[in-house]
């Protein structure tokens, strides 16, 4: 009789918030599967759980990017597809999903050896798309995004096993300290945030606006700040931060004249893929979750994007 496997990472159930000690590797392997960090940026990476590295993607590059995303937003055809996600009040477009197919441009993005190979030295393994995003935050009237953890969420509702996953996020426009960077908490990657709440069916369809089930109670966010503080991401554009599935983010509305762009592409190992949600749950779409095809993705040798 095979005994059953507890959760390490228990959530969204009857009981209390908690913090519970990380139980998973940073960097998988010893960062050796493929050499796209030095030692010094691993360690780092390993330490705060994220990188930023900056200037990474050139002028060029990211004005042709930025072009696409800008005549992705204004495409009535994706903006009325369920890919697309409006702000809150607003048919202004937050979040497009599924870029890295909708685009080829960002399908190439996805296979650049600049992101993809640092996926892979930190995975360790061989990675697919778990999911792929731009988001908008334009002038004056550009939401926040709530603190929470990816995993927290890739866990409970796409039945993701371990933290084994790493976002990218490519800037297209600069981050300043006026129109709303990302800011993560150094070192919060080693504890997982136990949330309160039970999911309600199709959750996805409110938490991409405004999350409410998945968020770390205030006490916890205390902690975790007062241990590790908090790091806003400014940056120039063509930057890229690199940052932990479990590490804890969020970013502020944006009431400055300056628009904010930014693309994710979330990989996840192929030794992590998806398992079926927690609690009955039903699947969140392709879109959002990749579960169809866990093929790997091959690195390009030399992306184009002109």
């Amino acid at each position: 009789m095979k005994t059953a496997i507890k959760d390490p990472y228990v959530s969204r159930t009857d009981r209390n918030a908690a913090i519970i000690a990380r139980q998973d590797p940073v960097v998988y392997g010893g960062g050796r599967y493929a050499a796209a960090l030095d030692e010094t940026r691993l360690a780092d990476y390993e330490r705060d759980g994220f990188l930023l590295i900056e200037g990474l993607f050139s002028g060029q590059e990211v004005a042709a990017l930025l072009r696409e995303v800008q005549r992705m937003s204004a495409d009535p055809a994706i903006a009325a597809s369920e890919e697309a996600v409006t702000e809150p009040g607003s048919d202004a477009v937050r979040s497009i999903f599924r870029v890295h197919e909708l685009s080829a441009a960002l399908g190439a993005l996805a296979r650049d050896p600049r992101l993809i190979d640092v996926a892979r030295q930190i995975l360790g393994s061989e990675v697919y798309m778990h999911q792929s995003r731009a988001n908008m935050k334009p002038g004056f009237k550009g939401k926040e995004f709530y603190w929470h953890s990816d995993f927290e969420t890739w866990h409970v509702e796409d039945g993701m096993p371990g933290m084994r996953a790493i976002s990218c996020s490519l800037l297209l426009t600069d981050n300043n300290a006026c129109n709303g960077p990302l800011m993560l908490v150094p070192g919060s990657h080693m504890q997982f945030i136990s949330c309160k709440g039970k999911t309600p069916e199709r959750h996805y369809e409110q938490s991409l606006k405004k999350q409410e089930y998945g968020v770390p109670d205030p006490v916890s966010l205390r902690l975790l700040a007062e241990q590790g503080g908090i790091k806003a991401m400014e940056a120039a554009a063509g930057s890229v931060i690199f940052f932990d599935c479990n590490t804890m983010h969020g970013s502020n509305g944006n009431i400055s004249p300056w628009p904010r762009a930014n693309v994710f592409m979330v990989y996840n190992s192929v030794e992590n893929a998806l398992q079926p949600p927690k609690y009955g749950l039903s699947p969140r779409p392709e879109h959002i979750a990749t579960r169809g095809s866990f093929e790997p993705l091959v690195p390009l040798e030399a992306p184009a994007y002109a």
